[in-house]
């Protein structure tokens, strides 16, 4: 299918996805002819995007659309769209830290935010929760840098660092960090933790679904009735997270954890949300981690968290780890979290739809 569109792009690996970034300038103004044309440029649906840039998975069929801010204290407004690989669906349900990761390095190079120094800080408002992030990008001597030494589970390889600092990301999706009120829930015989702390989740341990929570990407995939299951819990508690009816949403995500095996704080085994993920998405990982702290819940108890205001949980999943710190108050809140990605311009030129 083609649109007869087309528009400049730049392809990004942000984190461990990857997609186009746009100005929301050059795109279509009405959202129907926006969808089809992105529809068009990844190759779906067809689970192969043969005739698309799509790479066949949910984590390279993304795209963020970027533009100049007029919000107070921000940089620019970045929306979030999930395009489904083998449907006909483009969502803006969600947010997504990994695409996130990129959105600073595109806006320096599009001339958006100035360089600053050596550093630069990119203030983002998401509007998909309508919170706010704040990326520091590496821009020696004006200019963006890719290269450097930080290293992240999930991509080969040194890049350079993109610290992503999380500012007011409890309840962004659901209204409320426990969307229940409650710590702990029972959803057709499963304990769950239904939260929201910049991606709506529920956390639950893999034990109480008949695995060990140790499983490969492949083996979870497979697993048909694991997964019926999981879905059937998901499409439960889609209202109670005042999300609705979330058959044809991408969130909640569902989330299996079991005790670390490699000194981290938990391990997770992520469904994003009918597939099971290579790695985990980053805000999926804070509200994870975040699970984690609150004393009752299904991740308590199975995690290994220190002691301090300032703690750094590395959440364990299919191919490494990813590591949160989360600052908490005295009451045991979480008040900021921040995690260290990277991303790496991949093209830059015209894309057709």
């Amino acid at each position: 299918m083609t649109t007869g569109f087309s528009a400049p792009c730049m392809w990004m690996r942000g984190g461990t996805s990857k997609g186009g970034y746009f100005l929301k300038s050059d795109l279509p103004t009405d959202v129907a002819a926006r969808d089809a044309f992105l529809l068009a440029v990844m190759g779906s649906p067809d689970p192969r995007q043969i005739d698309g840039m799509g790479g066949a998975d949910p984590l390279t069929s993304k795209v963020a659309v970027v533009s100049k801010s007029t919000r107070e204290g921000i940089d620019v407004d970045y929306l979030f769209l999930q395009v489904f690989v083998d449907q006909a669906i483009v969502t803006d349900a969600q947010n997504c830290g990994n695409i996130l990761a990129g959105v600073g390095p595109f806006a320096i190079e599009r001339g958006l935010v100035a360089a600053t120094g050596d550093e630069t800080r990119v203030a983002i408002f998401m509007e998909n929760t309508g919170q706010v992030a704040v990326a520091t990008v590496q821009t020696p001597g004006g200019t963006v840098s890719y290269a450097g030494q930080a290293a992240i589970d999930g991509v080969p390889g040194t890049h350079a660092p993109v610290p992503l600092e999380f500012r007011d990301t409890a309840g962004s999706s659901c209204g409320a960090l426990l969307p229940t009120g409650n710590v702990a829930d029972t959803i057709q015989g499963v304990a769950v933790t239904l939260i929201d702390n910049g991606m709506p989740c529920v956390v639950m341990k893999a034990e109480d679904l008949g695995i060990t929570g140790y499983e490969d990407r492949e083996w979870l995939d497979n697993a048909t009735d694991l997964k019926a299951r999981i879905e059937a819990i998901r499409l439960e508690v889609g209202p109670l997270m005042n999300l609705g009816d979330v058959k044809e949403k991408s969130v909640p995500k569902m989330m299996l954890v079991a005790p670390p095996k490699h000194g981290g704080a938990v391990t997770v085994r992520s469904f994003i949300p009918h597939r099971a993920h290579a790695t985990i998405g980053v805000l999926g990982a804070v509200s994870v981690a975040t699970a984690c702290l609150l004393e009752g819940s299904p991740a308590a108890e199975v995690a290994q968290v220190g002691d301090g205001s300032r703690k750094t949980l590395s959440v364990e999943h299919p191919t490494g780890e990813m590591s949160c710190v989360l600052e908490v108050d005295e009451s045991g809140a979480v008040k900021t979290a921040a995690l260290l990605r990277t991303a790496r311009k991949l093209m830059d030129g015209v894309v057709f739809g």
